[in-house]
């Protein structure tokens, strides 16, 4: 199956893949340092396709799209998702289905272009606030210090050699799609080649050195507006103080949002799809 649809934005040619019909466009938002957003997400928007019309966007470094020095600020990444669907001919009003990083970008277009957004769906998306106190926490420096590490093991891994093999359960097969049934195995050999070829790209260490700087940006935008639909992990963060859940909560809280707990992890959609699809539909039916 062919997953891709390049488009120019900027001079650079930014994949966007489009599945099913209806009067309601979904678009899925990849977290930082997803390889290949078009498969990783594959397991609920395969389900959801079936009554609408989703896209995957895939930002420069990501899945079959092509790289970028544009500063990964979070205008920058939302003017090239704006931009990226408008000429693929996916116009809005969209509902944004995030997951991780891509919350920051969900909450920042929600409320910046509220006439282009519908309804955000959380796949255990990242809160702005928790970005920004994280960063108190432990002290930016401290954080950016732990970055250039975390990269270093990234490069290491992308060379594909004994020691990316000794962790892929924990690298190439964190979500367990490599051993699940949701991919075939020809989705499978892609999925692991854009994982090697990717994994080390400079969008996501810039994207990630400038999380504290756009969460910030998100943050001051305020609360969604908008309906929104949280599933909620109990995933660990940097600081032992904080907690991603109750950080989660808070923020569904404030937006009037509907929330969902889930003890699957930060990778969920590859566990509980039908889960979040049958969820997801539902809320979307009562609210739109």
């Amino acid at each position: 199956m062919n997953y891709e649809n390049r488009v120019d934005v900027n001079g650079t040619k930014l994949n966007v893949y489009t599945e099913g019909e209806g009067a309601v466009t979904i678009v899925f938002m990849a977290g930082s340092g997803v390889t290949c957003p078009v498969l990783e997400y594959k397991p609920v928007y395969r389900r959801m396709s079936k009554k609408y019309r989703i896209a995957v966007i895939e930002k420069a470094g990501y899945g079959f799209s092509d790289g970028t020095d544009e500063p990964r600020t979070i205008e920058n990444l939302v003017a090239a998702d704006r931009e990226a669907l408008r000429r693929a001919g996916v116009e809005p009003p969209y509902v944004l289905a995030a997951h991780s990083y891509s919350g920051f970008e969900a909450v920042y277009w929600a409320n910046t272009y509220p006439d282009e957004v519908k309804a955000v769906l959380s796949m255990d998306m990242g809160v702005p606030a928790l970005a920004v106190e994280q960063s108190k926490e432990i002290g930016e420096e401290k954080r950016l210090a732990q970055l250039d590490k975390s990269y270093k093991l990234l490069q290491k891994i992308a060379k594909d050699g004994l020691f990316a093999k000794l962790i892929k359960s924990k690298t190439e097969n964190v979500s367990g799609l490599m051993t699940g049934n949701e991919l075939t195995d020809e989705e499978k050999q892609v999925y692991r080649r854009l994982f090697y070829k990717n994994i080390a790209n400079r969008e996501y260490y810039e994207e990630s050195r400038l999380m504290t700087d756009n969460a910030k940006k998100a943050d001051d935008t305020g609360a969604l507006k908008c309906p929104c639909c949280f599933f909620i992990s109990d995933m660990k963060t940097l600081s032992k103080n904080l907690s991603w859940r109750k950080f989660g909560q808070d923020f569904a809280e404030k937006c009037g949002g509907e929330v969902h707990l889930s003890d699957k992890g930060h990778m969920m959609y590859a566990l509980i799809p039908d889960e979040m699809a049958d969820t997801f539909d539902k809320f979307l039916q009562a609210n739109l």
